[in-house]
């Protein structure tokens, strides 16, 4: 009889973390039960006994991320506190900067995984769930610093904001392009919530 392996603390997140690295490195394709166990350096069937099926193991990844874009919107609001308008392009800019760098494996992952939600249903419920939490996170932003419709606004500055990462890493002229550079990145964020921050014509 297999011996399966104690619910340690923490073993969950090792197998999301683990199983997003995969995918941004192998594609969907490379996604299985005994690629995680492998890179994560866990017994044979840890995976399938936390996530039994690959399903499963695919929307922990979207939870997973979500918690992951939380704390990195936690971390950068701890180090710029309250933000006015003016001083809200240099801080988005700097979190864009970082996720188009030191975290850009994990948007990697994300995008590819959000496309496997549009070939299964079955997978929608933890994706939208995952989102909502990153809206959440613009709306108080976007109240906080004056956006006269701050829940339609969110949705704007969340779709620009993936439409930006996509072009940046995946895009036509992704390969060709400069590097992240935090002073582009600051002005192109400032005209976004400048267009955001305007009353409706």
């Amino acid at each position: 009889m297999r011996t399966m392996p104690d619910p340690l603390p923490g073993r969950r997140d090792l197998i999301a973390d683990t199983a997003i690295a995969t995918v941004a490195a192998a594609g969907l394709r490379g996604l299985t039960h005994r690629a995680v166990d492998t890179a994560a350096g866990l017994p044979a069937g840890s995976t399938s006994y936390y996530f039994r099926t690959r399903s499963a193991l695919i929307g922990a990844c979207y939870l997973r991320l979500a918690a992951l874009t939380v704390t990195d919107v936690d971390r950068w609001e701890k180090k710029h506190g309250t933000l006015a308008p003016d001083s809200a392009a240099e801080a988005l800019a700097a979190l864009l900067h970082h996720w188009l760098t030191t975290a850009h494996d994990r948007q990697l992952a994300r995008f590819e995984l959000s496309l496997e939600a549009a070939r299964r249903p079955e997978l929608r419920a933890d994706l939208e769930t995952a989102g909502r939490a990153a809206r959440a996170r613009a709306v108080a932003l976007l109240t906080s610093i004056g956006a006269p419709d701050p829940a339609q606004a969110a949705d704007l500055l969340v779709a620009w904001t993936d439409g930006l990462l996509y072009d940046r890493l995946i895009g036509a002229p992704a390969t060709s392009r400069p590097a992240p550079d935090p002073v582009e990145l600051t002005m192109v964020v400032r005209r976004m919530l400048g267009a955001l921050l305007a009353e409706p014509a």
